[in-house]
């Protein structure tokens, strides 16, 4: 225990030395101070500044369509007089767009109700918003060939009205409203990025070691459960400074941003987030510390370390991909899998909890799924800190890390 305490006390000191870690703890609250400061002055002069900002005003274009089919009698009372023009003939159309009167317009051929084509012309070549004008022209249609009923066709445009109703006591936030997806955004990032500072750590104190020798030296005094079990606590707390400093100060601006910019307490994320932000923080934590440990064990250098590090975050990386389809859908069955799954629960979980309400079943499981798979993780990593292993001398592989970190092999 000793031993544990003096390599903790090492390693607290050398980190928390740094001035790059004293300037990054300190200067991601005080820019995200002066922001919101910024922000909140220029909300006195310009109210619901920040609602602005998410759900901006949009300019709807205008646009025109040749109806050789006949079949547009007349427009919905949706769209607006001026946005959408008939025009006789193509070369009208044509015309009218060469000299800037529509963005862009529709052809309705004659066989339209037999072909169900339609041809859509514009100016630029656009595969990302070429599109994003055509929805008002699908209500013109869908409204013409369902009689002129307008309350027809919008009960065929949405057959299903949803009134979501949660037992739970949290307050219900608006599903289309962008503040809704980005506070799940921010706080999945967040732990990503803690999370990955916190065990990049450990890898560069591994490495650094191994080039220095001192490594060889620590392996003669100590074994290597005791050396990574005080590095990692110590890391760890590191980390877990910099987690709470960072999401305290972002917990509070929301707080802030609540009575500044008059924010619904849907948009407030409850305090028991923080309680298990801190808990998913450390279990994700000695997860990936320990898998940068082995990495660090392996590689000959720092360069070649962080090269190898793609490999062991690719889990990390998985719900980011996904972040759209966890927030929508955060109890679904792939948010439940991944939040349960010990590589990829720390930030998903995270999201889930961000996005919706989160069964108490199923984060005590995934939190004892982690703990399981910590130390199973920091048991066979501390079999790599063998002589033959850190001087082989031989490049990273996929295939020989993960042979080294599962061949049963005695604890050294």
């Amino acid at each position: 225990m000793n031993k544990i305490i003096l390599v903790l006390k090492n390693e607290l000191v050398a980190v928390t030395a740094r001035r790059s870690f004293v300037l990054t703890l300190l200067l991601v609250p005080v820019i995200s101070f002066v922001v919101f400061f910024v922000l909140s002055a220029l909300n006195r002069n310009t109210p619901d500044l920040l609602t602005s900002v998410f759900s901006p005003p949009q300019n709807q274009a205008v646009e025109g369509y040749v109806d050789q089919s006949g079949l547009i009698k007349s427009l919905p009372d949706s769209v607006k007089p001026g946005t959408l023009i008939r025009y006789a003939s193509q070369a009208d159309a044509r015309q009218a767009m060469a000299d800037g009167k529509i963005k862009d317009y529709y052809i309705v051929p004659p066989d339209y109700l037999a072909s169900g084509k339609i041809t859509y012309v514009r100016i630029d070549f656009n595969p990302i918003s070429g599109l994003d004008q055509t929805g008002t022209f699908q209500d013109v249609l869908d409204y013409n060939l369902l009689g002129g009923n307008s309350s027809l066709a919008a009960k065929f445009q949405n057959p299903l009205d949803l009134q979501q109703v949660s037992l739970a006591p949290a307050p219900q936030r608006e599903q289309n409203n962008a503040l809704t997806f980005f506070l799940p955004y921010a706080v999945t990032f967040l732990f990503y990025f803690v999370i990955l500072a916190a065990s990049g750590l450990m890898l560069n104190s591994i490495t650094t070691e191994k080039q220095n020798r001192v490594l060889e030296i620590l392996m003669v005094s100590i074994t290597p459960t005791q050396m990574l079990a005080g590095k990692i606590v110590a890391l760890g707390i590191v980390g877990l400074l910099q987690t709470l400093v960072w999401s305290g100060t972002g917990y509070f601006l929301l707080r802030l941003s609540g009575q500044t910019f008059n924010l619904s307490s849907a948009f407030q994320l409850p305090p028991s987030i923080l309680a298990w932000g801190v808990l998913y923080f450390l279990l994700g934590y000695a997860i990936y510390a320990s898998l940068m440990a082995g990495v660090g064990a392996l590689v000959p250098n720092l360069r070649e370390a962080s090269q190898a590090t793609t490999i062991i975050i690719m889990p990390l990386i998985v719900p980011l991909v996904l972040i759209s389809a966890l927030i929508n859908d955060s109890n679904g069955v792939l948010a439940v899998v991944l939040s349960l799954f010990p590589l990829t629960a720390p930030v998903t979980m995270m999201t889930r909890l961000a996005a919706g309400n989160v069964p108490l079943w199923q984060t005590a499981l995934a939190a004892l799924l982690m703990v399981g798979a910590a130390w199973l993780i920091l048991r066979s990593v501390s079999n790599l800190f063998r002589a033959q292993t850190m001087l082989s001398g031989q490049p990273f592989s996929a295939r020989i890390f993960l042979r080294a970190l599962f061949a049963r092999q005695a604890q050294a």
